[in-house]
């Protein structure tokens, strides 16, 4: 009323929800909190460090129950607020500051905490088949950055989960795939470490996802 204006609070990240995959794919206990997409250049998030992949757990010491509650807390504090930012990263929960921006003038069209996007030959080598068990066939992207999808076998999990061909895969467990044998490695070591599941990164027209997909044990 003073202003004739309503300023909120903005943290400048793309967000999604964290499912009961996901959240098995990162070594969560709880399927909650909200999973960072990417960070939007130059924005307050972005300058204090917080980077793709990262899951914000808590809020000042408060639980994130999901994006959209992320989103509301967000804006709930004046612009120019420091809040302290938990963050579920490699496994490990660290804390970081971050001083709001304004929502209204230095992210226009945006959501207060950014966007809310509510998932008979030789033996083949191991990376493929890992791939050939989730159900799809990658090449390298023609711009050097990610694979390529070429094929996705319609009665996969890769399938039902919205992987088409024409996307690109960019990163498996938070690391940056250049290779089917990247995305084997990957995989491998998920499963060394127990995990049933991988978080690939997935980009399509410029934009991007995460989804978990479950893991060959054998």
């Amino acid at each position: 009323m003073k202003d004739g204006k309503v300023d909120r609070g903005w943290l400048g990240v793309q967000i999604q929800p964290v499912t009961k995959d996901i959240a098995d794919s990162l070594g969560l206990k709880e399927a909650s909190g909200a999973l960072v997409v990417a960070p939007q250049e130059n924005s307050p998030g972005a300058k204090a460090g917080i980077k793709e992949g990262d899951v914000v757990t808590a809020v000042n010491g408060q639980p994130i129950k999901d994006a959209r509650d992320l989103a509301r807390r967000v804006a709930a504090f004046p612009p120019n607020t420091k809040i302290n930012v938990d963050l579920w990263r490699d496994g490990k929960q660290q804390t970081v500051a971050v001083t709001l921006g304004n929502l209204a003038s230095d992210a226009a069209n945006a959501d207060p905490a950014g966007s809310d996007q509510q998932d008979a030959a030789p033996a083949a080598p191991a990376s493929e088949k890992a791939l050939a068990s989730l159900g799809i066939t990658v090449s390298p992207a023609e711009d050097g950055n990610g694979l390529s999808v070429t094929d996705v076998d319609p009665d996969s999990d890769a399938a039902a989960r919205g992987l088409k061909s024409g996307q690109k895969i960019i990163s498996v467990n938070n690391q940056k795939v250049a290779s089917a044998a990247d995305v084997g490695k990957v995989i491998e070591q998920a499963r060394k470490d127990g995990r049933t599941r991988a978080l690939f990164q997935i980009e399509v027209d410029g934009s991007s996802r995460f989804v978990a997909l479950p893991i060959d044990q054998g």
